[in-house]
Order: structure tokens, then C-alpha cells, then sequence
């Protein structure tokens, strides 16, 4: 009995330490990282929330909290059976994923505001950028040199580099990106998606003969390595030179070829990208990734992410082995539950289903000031869009945007016309922005300077 008693003393004495370590760590995140009270009940709503939404929509998946107000691990029930292997460990793909929701709050909203479409502009504003980046976008780019001869790399990149963004944020209202599931033919989407305002399908994926099913409008298509270097036959699954193809990788000496000789008339361009690290990659999320840059809305159809899962296949070819078909599950559901996109497939098929639990817009933004603030990010937890511009220059050329809706407008005067670009691997998630006229330029400078404690000598050098 003694002994019992001291064993639910040590336990209870245990569980009070725990929660006082819990207390001191918020408490201190609240001094050290200058977290107010209101960003804070954000996060702590945020993770509450999601655990409720992931119950309520995840078809079976439980968000679980992890050690901190960021951390969240998507568990699948105990009697899922995995299908994918790590081609390189040989290892089965596992049932729970760990995901970081600070980090996705705040790098998607940061997408929200930015280009995902590489420029002209972009690599002449960067530091020797022809030099140290621009060879990186071409095949085989290594051989030349690092740009010694810029003429010869201008000339490989000159039919996809625009000289700036053809698009902007919220160009369009609502958009459906469009997956190569085979679960696409369990449905009938096709006259739901052909009500968006903007399609984006991926890679070779055909329209005739599926219309009923996929739909047949088509506004953009991204493109991998592979479909990139069948750029004519891909131009040829739409009206001609209707769709938009994006590239998400380099420039191939053979796409340029086809592009002056077939010809292509398509308007081709490549991808810029957020960095999201290794929690999702593929195809699909450089889809989502351009669309919610240019899109109010983004719903999502024929990804795999229904439960009973059995092998991988697309709609329109045979089965085949690729993909992490859970870990890509438990992202998507990640993404929907922070209110970013909506899933749409066999057991979600209801157009007016309703996402239960998402979280606010203001839940939002406060929440990502103070996720940028405990991920140390740039001008973490500033107001002002322009604040994360660590690199400023003025613009050779005015953008041109006729016709622009009023949300894009009313976004264009809120970061004050100035083109935001992610600079991918930056460690702060840093942006290089330009604009038109050179006293605000000055003005992003001394944004950034003020809220990341820089020196004022710094501008000069960077104008």
C-alpha cells in the first residue's frame, strides 16, 4: 500500500513539473520572441481547431498536438495498410506524419502575396544573378560556364523568360486544380470544373474522351521534367495555344527547338516556388502552390486522398508505381484544414459540402505573425507586406494588367504595385520586390531596416 502511495505521489508530482515546464516554455516564448497575449490565443485556436477539423474531415485521420503550439502529427487508423516504398530504403511508407503548422500558415501566406512565375526582371535584380542563377534554370546549364556568355544564356531563356509577371495575386476568383487520379472516373466532375474561373491540370494528363469526368476547360497546365520534353504533344491535348504551359524545371535546348519549329503557340513559362522543405513535393503541390498565388479560392479534384487505397493509378493509363500516396493525404488535409483549399473526391463529392472548423481570417493573421516570429523569419510579425523585401530594386518597366478585377486592383494598391518573389532556400524566408518608383523603394528599405534591425547604410548599396 506504501508503496502505491508513493507511486501516485511520484506520478502526481511528475505531471505538475510537466505542466509547469509547459507554462515557463509559453511564458518564455511570450518574452524572448515578443509574442503578444492575442497571437498567441491565435496559435493556441489555431492547433485546437485544426484537431477538430482533421476529426470532422479527414475521413478517419486524427491531428495529434505535438510539444509546442506548431507541432501536429496526421496519424491514419491502426488498420490502414500502406502501399508505397521508399524506392532508395525499400522501407514501407509509415501511418503518421509530423508537420509543422507555423511553417505552413506562414509560407503560404507569404505565396499569397508573391509571383511564382520566373522573369527577366527577377534575374537581373538579383546579385550576379545571370551569374550565380540564372544557368540553373537551363539544362545542362552547368557546361556554360556560369553565364560567361550571358548573350548565350539570355538566347536559351528568351522564349519563356517574360520580361515581368504576366499575373498577379487574386487575377482570379475561383480556380480547380485538376489531379491524374483514377478515382476522378468514380465521379462526374466534369461540368462542375468547367464552372471555375481558371483550370490547371498537370503534365500530360488527356481531356477528350474523359470530358464528363475531368471537365474540358483548361486555362494553365504544369508541366515535369518529363512532359516538358513533349511539349508538342502536350500543346496538342487543348485548343491550340489556349493553354498556358508551365514548366517547373529548366529549359531544354529540344522544348526551345519546338517551340520556334512546330510551332508552339502556347504561352510558355517557368516556375519560381516557395520552399516547403521535405513535407510535400511533386507536381501536384507546385499546382496548388501557383494557383493560390493567382487564385481567391482553390478547390483540388482527382488527388488520391479518400481512405482504401490500394495502388496508385491514373485515370486515363494503368496502374503505376510513384508517389507517397499517405504522407500526400495528410498534407492535402493539412492544407484544407487551414482553410487554404477544398478537397473535392468519391467520399467528399457533395459540391456544397461545407470544410467544419476552419480557422478565421483574423485567427489566420495573427497566427502568422507570431509563427514567423518563433521561425525567426524576416521582419517576423510586421503588418506591412513590404517588410520581408530584404532585397529592393527599381523596376526597368512598368507592369501592364488591363483589365484586372477589383480584388486584384485592391490587392495591387495594398503592396503599393510592388512585385514580390520568393527567394527560395532563403533561411528567412526573405523576398526580392520591385517597383516603378524609387522613393518607395527607399520606403521598402527602411521597412525592412526597422523591422529587422539593420543598418541605414545598407540602402545605398542596394538600390
Amino acid at each position: 500500500m506504501r508503496l502505491l502511495h508513493l507511486a501516485f505521489i511520484v506520478a502526481l508530482a511528475s505531471g505538475v513539473a510537466a505542466i509547469l515546464i509547459y507554462i515557463t516554455g509559453v511564458s518564455n516564448l511570450n518574452g524572448t520572441l515578443n509574442i503578444s497575449d492575442e497571437e498567441m490565443e491565435a496559435l493556441q485556436s489555431l492547433q485546437s481547431g485544426f484537431q477538430k477539423c482533421v476529426r470532422a474531415n479527414g475521413l478517419g485521420l486524427q491531428a495529434i498536438n505535438g510539444r509546442d503550439y506548431c507541432k501536429v502529427t496526421l496519424q491514419f487508423p491502426s488498420d490502414t495498410i500502406p502501399k508505397w516504398k521508399d524506392p532508395k530504403t525499400g522501407n514501407v511508407e509509415g501511418l503518421s506524419f509530423e508537420f509543422n503548422l507555423c511553417e505552413a500558415v506562414a509560407t503560404w501566406e507569404q505565396v499569397r502575396n508573391s509571383t511564382t512565375i520566373l522573369t527577366k526582371e527577377f534575374i537581373d535584380a538579383l546579385p550576379n544573378g545571370w551569374k550565380d542563377y540564372a544557368w540553373r534554370r537551363i539544362n545542362k546549364g552547368i557546361l556554360l560556364n556560369n553565364c560567361a556568355n550571358k548573350t548565350l544564356c539570355m538566347e536559351k531563356l528568351s522564349l519563356v523568360l517574360p520580361e515581368t509577371p504576366p499575373y498577379v495575386p487574386h487575377q482570379f476568383k475561383r480556380c480547380a486544380v485538376i489531379g491524374n487520379s483514377g478515382d476522378l472516373l468514380k465521379t462526374k466532375f466534369g461540368k462542375e470544373i468547367d464552372d471555375y474561373d481558371a483550370v490547371l491540370r498537370e503534365n500530360g494528363a488527356p481531356i477528350q474522351n474523359y470530358t464528363e469526368h475531368v471537365g474540358h476547360k483548361s486555362t494553365f497546365r504544369l508541366l515535369n521534367r518529363g512532359s516538358a520534353k513533349a511539349l508538342d504533344k502536350v500543346a496538342e491535348l487543348y485548343d491550340a495555344g489556349k493553354e498556358v504551359l508551365l514548366v517547373k524545371t529548366t529549359i531544354h535546348d529540344i522544348m526551345n527547338k519546338m517551340i520556334r519549329e512546330v510551332p508552339i503557340l502556347n504561352r510558355v513559362y517557368l516556375m519560381l516556388g516557395a520552399s516547403f522543405g521535405s513535407a510535400a513535393k511533386g507536381t501536384g503541390l507546385k499546382a496548388l502552390e501557383f494557383a493560390l498565388s493567382v487564385c481567391d479560392t482553390v478547390d483540388m479534384y482527382g488527388f488520391t486522398v479518400d481512405p482504401g487505397y490500394k495502388e496508385w493509378t491514373r485515370y486515363f493509363s494503368e496502374s503505376r508505381q510513384g508517389h507517397t500516396p499517405l504522407q500526400g493525404r495528410a498534407y492535402y488535409q493539412m492544407m484544407e484544414c487551414l482553410g487554404l483549399i477544398k478537397i473535392h473526391s468519391p467520399m467528399r463529392a457533395d459540391p456544397n459540402r461545407v470544410v467544419k472548423w476552419v480557422p478565421s481570417q483574423s485567427t489566420i493573421t495573427a497566427a502568422r505573425r507570431a509563427s514567423e516570429k518563433m521561425l525567426r523569419w524576416v521582419a517576423a510579425g510586421s503588418d506591412d507586406p513590404l517588410a520581408s523585401c530584404s532585397m529592393i530594386k527599381k523596376k526597368l518597366q512598368k507592369s501592364q494588367y488591363p483589365s484586372l478585377r477589383k480584388a486584384a486592383l485592391d490587392h495591387q494598391k495594398y503592396v503599393k504595385e510592388t512585385t514580390m518573389y520568393p527567394l527560395e532556400h532563403s533561411p528567412g524566408h526573405s523576398q526580392l520586390c520591385t517597383h516603378t518608383s524609387i522613393d518607395l523603394t527607399i520606403y521598402c528599405w527602411l521597412a525592412f531596416l526597422i523591422t529587422s534591425g539593420g543598418s541605414f547604410g545598407f540602402i545605398a548599396t542596394h538600390l
